[in-house]
C-alpha cells in the first residue's frame, strides 16, 4: 500500500535515538522528509547523515520556548514545506514517589509536558489541512507503570491535552493522534530493566506478560508510526493507540 508520503515533511523531536529515530527511518523510506532534533548536536548531526538527503538534524531542547518556530523554519527552508510533527521527549527519571525531588518534577514537567504543549500549539498554528500532530507516549496513559512515577503523572495529562486539541483543530483538517509503547526493545527499555538489578530476568518476566511473549523491535513501532503520520491514516484522529504486543488489559 502507498502511504502517500513521498516529499511530505515531518519535524520529529527527541529522534536521534530510540521510538523518533524508529519513526524517522521508516517515514525516509518511504520517500519523505524529516527534520530531526537531539540535545546532542554531533550525534544528531550524523544520525542525519546516515538517514540521507532527505534528513536535517538540529540540536534542540523541548523545554526552549523558541524550539518549535526553529523547528518549523528550517523544515520549509530546507525542504519547501511543513506536513506535520511528531513529538517525542526522553524518559522523565525513574523511581517511587518518594524519591523524586520537586526539582525533577518541575524540569520534567518543562521538557515532558509543556514542551510538547508549546510544539504542539505552535505546530497547529503552522499546519495546513491535511497536516498531522503526532505524540509518543506510553502505555502508563491507561495503566501506571511501576517505578515511573513521572511518567504516570504526566503522560496521561498530555493525553488528555491531544484529545481536546484534535476536537479544536479538526474542523480545519488537522489530525491529531497518540502512540501508546510499551516494551519496545530501545536503550531506554533496556535501562529500566538494568535498574531491576537482573536485565535478562526483568526481560523475562516483562515478556511473560506480553501475550506476544516478546519485547516489540523499533522498526514495528516505526511503520506504525508512519502509518499514523501518513495521508492513509486520513480519518484518523483524536485516538491513542497501544503498540504493546497485546500488553494493554483494557480495549
Amino acid at each position: 500500500m502507498d502511504l502517500g508520503l513521498k516529499d511530505r515533511v515531518y519535524v520529529l523531536t527527541g529522534a536521534s535515538r530510540g521510538l523518533g529515530l524508529a519513526a524517522a527511518r521508516e517515514l525516509v523510506a518511504d520517500g519523505a522528509k524529516v527534520v530531526i532534533t537531539g540535545r546532542d548536536e554531533k550525534t544528531t548531526a550524523e544520525v542525519a547523515a546516515e538517514l540521507g538527503p532527505g534528513a536535517v538534524g538540529v540540536a534542540a531542547d523541548n523545554a526552549d520556548p523558541a524550539t518549535a518556530e526553529r523547528l518549523i523554519a528550517t523544515a520549509r527552508d530546507r525542504f519547501g514545506g511543513f506536513d506535520g510533527v511528531l513529538i517525542s521527549v526522553g524518559g522523565p527519571p525513574a523511581g517511587p514517589t518518594a524519591d523524586i525531588t520537586d526539582a525533577q518534577w518541575q524540569a520534567a514537567f518543562d521538557s515532558v509536558f509543556l514542551g510538547a504543549v508549546r510544539l504542539a500549539r505552535g505546530a497547529a498554528a503552522e499546519l495546513p489541512a491535511g497536516g498531522v500532530i503526532g505524540f509518543v507516549l506510553s502505555g502508563s496513559v491507561h495503566e501506571p507503570i511501576p517505578g515511573l512515577t513521572v511518567s504516570n503523572g504526566l503522560r496521561p495529562g498530555l493525553a488528555g491535552f491531544a484529545k481536546s486539541l484534535s476536537q479544536e483543530v479538526g474542523p480545519r483538517g488537522i489530525r491529531v493522534v497518540g502512540l501508546l509503547p510499551a516494551r519496545i526493545d530501545t536503550d531506554r527499555v533496556r535501562e529500566l530493566d538494568a535498574l531491576s538489578g537482573d536485565a535478562e530476568a526483568a526481560r523475562a518476566r516483562h515478556s511473560e506478560q506480553i501475550p506476544l511473549r516478546r519485547y516489540g523491535k523499533p522498526e514495528e513501532f516505526g511503520r506504525t508510526a508512519a502509518f499514523l503520520l501518513s495521508p492513509a491514516a486520513s480519518y484518523l484522529t483524536g485516538l491513542m493507540l497501544p503498540v504493546d504486543g497485546g500488553a494493554l488489559h483494557g480495549f
